[in-house]
């Protein structure tokens, strides 16, 4: 049943983000992204997972000690667990990352890369999407500036 559920996560987010990938600007996509409910699949997924071992869950987080959370981790149901929890969180923050980036007018083609390695490493696609997201704000700024006088 875990490993079921451990392919299952990654699936059922995968058409959000395939519509901001691929679709961005189609208006289905905008009524869909919306909602930050768009987490609640790999969500409940997580809460199958972990709510039958709350305990080992609740020992390897509340007082972490590595020894205790590799060991969690390291199990069939840790390792689902922290899978599901990623894609969700992943997908979260993607979907934050659309918004800022439709708010800003930065590119699809420049998100869409920007997307993908936020799926696939999120720590460094996020850190990328901050810098290019820095650059825009400023793009932003120094056009109202100019409209302004300033």
């Amino acid at each position: 049943m875990t490993t079921v559920l451990f392919n299952l996560t990654f699936y059922l987010a995968v058409p959000f983000w395939l519509l901001m990938i691929v679709a961005p600007r189609w208006p289905v996509t905008e009524r869909i992204v919306a909602s930050p409910w768009i987490a609640t699949p790999p969500l409940v997924v997580y809460l199958i997972i972990v709510l039958p071992h709350f305990d080992r869950l609740w020992a390897a987080v509340s007082r972490p000690d590595l020894g205790v959370l590799q060991a969690f981790l390291g199990s069939g149901i840790g390792a689902a667990a922290i899978w599901a929890h990623l894609i969700a969180f992943d997908l979260f923050i993607g979907r934050w990352m659309y918004w800022e980036a439709r708010k800003l007018g930065i590119h699809p083609l420049v998100m869409a890369p920007i997307l993908v390695l936020t799926i696939l490493l999120s720590p460094i696609g996020l850190l990328v999407f901050l810098v290019v997201r820095e650059v825009a704000v400023r793009q932003v700024a120094g056009r109202v500036d100019e409209r302004v006088g300033g």
